[in-house]
């Protein structure tokens, strides 16, 4: 399980990688295309509300195809193929193309590359072991995390590089890897023989939509929000009140390093005390880390708790993941997936969309923003612990 939870961290992060490599020179070739600068927000709102839709129904239409066809890894390679032709080709038709045809690319990018969210966590839902599911998530998402870490260097890095060789590179070496994802299904398959025969002996049933599972995706909602509010809205200002502008380069990945370091205790209580419990914490630990990041005395201390931070994001996160596949399980993996990721693109839809509206320019919003983190994860923690009392008084009835 582990190869197989390190091959899924190389996919995110090859996947995260080509998106921060795509919004790197989104400005700029959209200039070539002739679309102006202003334009390019909203460019990025559309990715986020395809990925909204896309997200669900991807996952929806993986459980449908591991149902009937027994088999998803061979769908997966078709649509990455599809998605890394079309990332290739933009660097190449913004300069040569018209501006429809320079969106198209992006659309069908943005549409096929969302195979690569929701369907991986239902294959793994599906094959891997519920005691081993947090450790097969973690490694997964510690790509997603390295590559968040790694993502102001790569800016850097790519300064004044021609984007069709970083485009080319990126994509080249995408479908590479998800080339080999008809191995981690065929190896994932093969270790699950005999817990697989017995969960499919039976049609799966469709599970109704009750109140705990609407509570706790809307404690999912509040996390993604929380999250973008503290990450991509707060810290930039929060580290200027110390640094200068040219060094956030090198304090930004403190968070993706706190995250990348404490997913791995947070590991460790997931599988001792359950997704919904260690959720529960890391809201509520990320709430008070980022009240402490606001009220920073110093650099030093800020440091601190955007480490601290970073990992109450990575035991939100790798723990709403494991919850949301045993929500979905069995048979409804990938809708249950699908919707966790649907949610967190809302989320970064929302601050987009604040961003364009300038909103967070103004001063009555900057300061309501500055706590908003804090009261969204406390509200979601909050949430989340009523219903793990609410689950475990359930069980002992």
């Amino acid at each position: 399980m582990t190869r197989v939870g390190i091959y899924f961290a190389a996919v995110q992060f090859l996947f995260v990688t080509c998106w921060t490599v795509y919004v790197i020179y989104l400005p700029q070739l959209a200039a070539q295309a002739g679309i102006e600068k202003k334009w390019v927000i909203y460019i990025l709102m559309a990715d986020q509300a395809i990925f909204t839709l896309m997200d669900f129904s991807i996952g929806v239409a993986a459980d449908r195809v591991s149902r009937t066809l027994g088999r998803l890894g061979s769908l997966l390679v078709v649509l990455t193929a599809i998605s890394c032709v079309a990332f290739l080709l933009l660097p190449l038709a913004a300069p040569a193309g018209p501006p429809l045809l320079f969106l198209a690319l992006i659309a069908i990018w943005a549409m096929t590359s969302s195979a690569l969210r929701a369907p991986p966590m239902m294959m793994l839902g599906k094959y891997v072991p519920t005691p081993k599911l947090p450790w097969v998530s973690t490694l997964t998402l510690l790509g997603m995390g390295i590559a968040g870490a790694s993502a102001p260097y790569l800016t850097v890095s790519l300064r004044g590089v021609d984007p069709r060789l970083p485009f080319a590179l990126s994509s080249i070496a995408l479908i590479a890897a998800v080339s080999a994802m008809l191995w981690a299904e065929k190896h994932l398959a093969a270790a699950a023989v005999a817990p697989l025969a017995e969960s499919t002996s039976a049609k799966p049933v469709k599970k109704p939509v009750n109140a705990d599972v609407v509570l706790f995706f809307g404690a999912v909602a509040l996390l993604g929000l929380g999250f973008q509010a503290h990450f991509a809205l707060n810290s930039a200002p929060f580290y200027l009140r110390f640094a200068k502008p040219a060094e956030l380069d090198t304090l930004m990945p403190v968070f993706w390093v706190g995250f990348n370091l404490l997913i791995f205790p947070a590991c460790r209580a997931n599988q001792r005390f359950g997704g919904t419990v260690v959720m529960a914490a890391g809201a509520v630990l990320g709430a008070f880390a980022s009240a402490l990041a606001a009220a920073a005395p110093s650099l030093e201390f800020l440091l601190a708790t955007q480490f601290l931070a970073g990992g109450a994001w990575a035991a939100v996160l790798m723990s709403a993941m494991t919850a949301a596949i045993a929500i979905g399980h069995v048979g409804r993996e990938g809708a249950a997936t699908g919707g966790l990721f649907a949610l967190l693109a809302i989320a970064t839809f929302t601050r987009m969309a604040l961003v364009a509206a300038q909103l967070n320019k103004d001063p009555a919003v900057g300061a309501m923003l500055v706590w908003l983190p804090g009261v969204a994860w406390v509200a979601a923690g909050l949430l989340l612990a009523w219903l793990a009392l609410r689950s475990r008084a359930m069980a002992s009835t």
